[in-house]
């Protein structure tokens, strides 16, 4: 008997213990906190960047970033929470659902449009964020784009190399087909992404007989 229950204690310390972070919290940015000394992550749920701008065609561009830190800051700053984690992210935070006073903290900033529902990582609050759309509360009155398309339209895009000689750089971008010569100002800062369409030229006659025109400066 005393075997098996040896047994039993050596099985139950071999299971994974999952953190519970618990304590009074401190905002990092719209989805990220420091619970007592542990910082956490919520799960399922991805709000603007720091320094994210919002804005765009027909709206004036913002600070949605800056504004939903400061929101998330007001309601939640110096109050206990309650966090349950449910893995671990790449940057080592804990990735938790967090309740204050009871409430599901990500439920909540989801259905007040402070932050989109992160499908990618689970469908928790999917009908939340499909409220605050209808709605059309917090971000989602100002045609704002997801964090997850902000970081993806941030990252650097493959430079193709030059083909030798051929300097002229094709570029795509809403006013259409451009292209810039070296010298220009728009050159040095102008990536060539063949995957989208675009290319290098050798000469700007070959560029006007593709069908691109020049950059004005």
């Amino acid at each position: 008997m005393l075997r098996i229950c040896s047994v039993f204690v050596l099985c139950a310390l071999a299971l994974p213990v999952s953190a519970a972070p618990e304590g009074r919290l401190h905002v990092v940015d719209g989805d990220t906190f420091d619970v007592g000394a542990v910082r956490v992550r919520l799960h399922a749920v991805d709000a603007p960047e720091a320094q994210q701008m919002c804005g765009g065609p027909g709206a004036p561009t913002w600070a949605c970033g800056a504004w939903v830190s400061g929101e998330v800051r007001a309601r939640y700053e110096g109050r206990w929470a309650v966090c349950t984690q449910t893995d671990t992210d790449r940057y080592g935070r804990i990735v938790a659902r967090c309740l204050i006073a009871g409430q599901d903290m990500g439920a909540a900033l989801v259905s007040d449009g402070l932050a989109f529902a992160y499908r990618q990582y689970g469908w928790d609050y999917d009908l939340e964020e499909k409220a605050a759309v209808v709605a059309g509360r917090g971000l989602h009155g100002s045609g704002v784009q997801s964090p997850a398309e902000y970081r993806k339209a941030a990252r650097p895009r493959p430079q193709s190399p030059a083909v030798a000689g051929c300097a002229i750089k094709g570029n795509l971008s809403k006013r259409g087909a451009i292209y810039h010569l070296p010298g220009q100002a728009f050159y040095d800062g102008t990536r060539i992404d063949p995957s989208r369409g675009e290319r290098w030229f050798c000469s700007e006659a070959e560029a006007i007989a593709a069908g691109w025109r020049r950059a004005q400066r």
